[in-house]
């Protein structure tokens, strides 16, 4: 039995099957499992996950109950959950990534969607079932009192399932995007609505990335479920049930990073881009090609920035990695589609012999990207709309004259806003504009903010973010 325990969608941990039935273990992708590998380790905790793939499935199946620990990685004991596949499709593409996922983030074409629909409150009950699955392995695994540490919008409703079972357990829930006002919020049929609030109440700690998210969160629970809010306490009183609410802003370990940015494999991407380049500026953009993170709208303020500003024309190339993401769904294949198109667009219109003004690179190579930060003159984080996004905060930890072009609608802006560029995600010139006032900077200047954003960064890195939350539940 474990003291402390972690629930998320994806593990520390995958597998993969090769023809001939081998079983390959690699470490897990994405910023949460980045975030909280590191601190997890420990004998006396436990992470809960999902069986995402074949591999990951097959290596359930030959494991005791799933228990899969450490098998060459420092990761601490691993649970891993072999739901059906089935059930796990429409849990996590139709309902958390095209629903929940586009509700946080403000994304939906009204005109045309959402529909909830018969078919919609069929999927709605595979992830309840998917919840449930979460919520019984964790009631089955948590010693007397435990800790129990849910993370994000795929697991909104184990809180109060657990709860059920296993009242002696102290739990909380974090989110790692944004949460919608209740205008948007509302959008959700009214019943399902108010069981994802209930699910999240259903913890003793429900925590955000910023206060901006925190409170969105309360206004949903005093206008959906007519729930007692005390703002200046930070509580949500529902049903008998006192929640607390948290505000905790993840960081960066930046000696971690820094030490991993001047590994052999970044020094030669470093090496081969410079190669590509020359001496030019770099204008630098690090991402997944998921619709949140606005890539077309930041490639047409680069085309803007090269129609406004000739005398930049052979001096400055935008390195943009935009990572493969979410290809199952039919939008962000046709939002890749997209970016392609309109990075050949600037190609065309302002390549010359010797200058390729736009670099768009779409195959995922982490050692690459940490070349980039730490090349980078000027760094480009325009989402429409972003829980945190670590990439505002890595970038000026591995370049002492990054400029950072911030969303205002990240929420990194909280934290980083006062000493970067703030653009308006939908301004196309004034993100422009922004581009050049980076590039035009004088270097005492941006060093002088880029080691105030370096400090901010670094301020809660993910272990004190762990424990800080661990503290809560006190």
């Amino acid at each position: 039995m474990s003291s402390t325990l972690i629930a998320s969608n994806r593990g520390p941990v995958s597998f993969i099957l090769s023809d001939d039935g081998a079983l390959t273990m690699r470490r897990g992708g994405g910023g949460l499992v980045s975030g909280l590998s590191e601190v997890a380790r420990g004998d006396d905790h436990l992470w809960v996950c999902a069986a995402l793939t074949d591999g990951d499935r097959s290596a359930v199946r030959l494991a005791p109950e799933g228990r899969i620990d450490r098998a060459g990685y420092d990761t601490g004991p691993v649970r891993m959950l072999d739901i059906a596949p089935a059930v796990f499709h429409r849990a996590y593409n139709a309902v958390a990534n095209s629903t929940l996922w586009f509700v946080s983030h403000l994304l939906y074409n009204t005109p045309f969607a959402p529909t909830f629909d018969t078919r919609f409150h069929r999927e709605w009950e595979s992830y309840r079932e998917y919840n449930g699955a979460f919520a019984l392995a964790l009631a089955e695994e948590a010693a007397h009192g435990a800790k129990v540490m849910i993370q994000d919008y795929h697991l909104t409703l184990a809180p109060a399932m657990l709860r059920v079972d296993r009242p002696d357990l102290r739990v909380a829930h974090f989110s790692h995007t944004p949460w919608a006002p209740p205008e948007y919020f509302s959008l959700l049929p009214d019943g399902i609505a108010a069981e994802i609030l209930q699910g999240v109440l259903g913890a003793d700690h429900a925590g955000f990335l910023t206060d901006r998210w925190a409170a969105a969160f309360m206004d949903c629970c005093e206008a959906v479920l007519d729930a007692r809010v005390d703002r200046a306490a930070k509580t949500v009183e529902f049903e008998g049930r006192l929640t607390r609410i948290g505000v905790h802003a993840l960081g960066v370990d930046g000696d971690a990073l820094v030490a991993r940015a001047f590994e052999p494999d970044v020094e030669s991407h470093m090496l081969a881009i410079k190669e590509q380049v020359g001496d030019r500026r770099l204008i630098v953009r690090i991402d997944r090609t998921e619709l949140s993170k606005n890539i077309v709208r930041g490639m047409l303020a680069y085309r803007e920035f090269l129609a406004e500003h000739p005398e930049w024309h052979g001096k400055v190339v935008h390195l943009a990695f935009a990572y493969p993401s979410r290809h199952d769904l039919p939008e962000y294949r046709e939002y890749t589609a997209a970016v392609q198109r309109c990075a050949k667009e600037i190609e065309d219109e302002y390549a010359t012999d010797d200058w390729d003004p736009l670099i768009l690179n779409m195959q995922d190579d982490y050692p690459r990207s940490l070349a980039a930060y730490r090349m980078a003159d000027v760094l480009l984080v325009n989402p429409i709309r972003d829980g945190m996004n670590l990439v505002a905060k890595e970038g000026p930890i591995l370049s002492p004259r990054c400029v950072l072009v911030l969303s205002r609608e990240a929420g990194a802006a909280a934290e980083l806003g006062p000493d970067s560029l703030l653009v308006n995600p939908y301004d196309v010139s004034g993100t422009a504009a922004a581009l050049h006032e980076g590039l035009v900077m004088p270097d005492k200047e941006r060093a002088e903010r880029c080691t105030r954003l370096r400090r901010a960064a670094t301020a809660l890195p993910p272990e004190r973010w762990f424990a800080d939350q661990l503290a809560a539940l006190t």
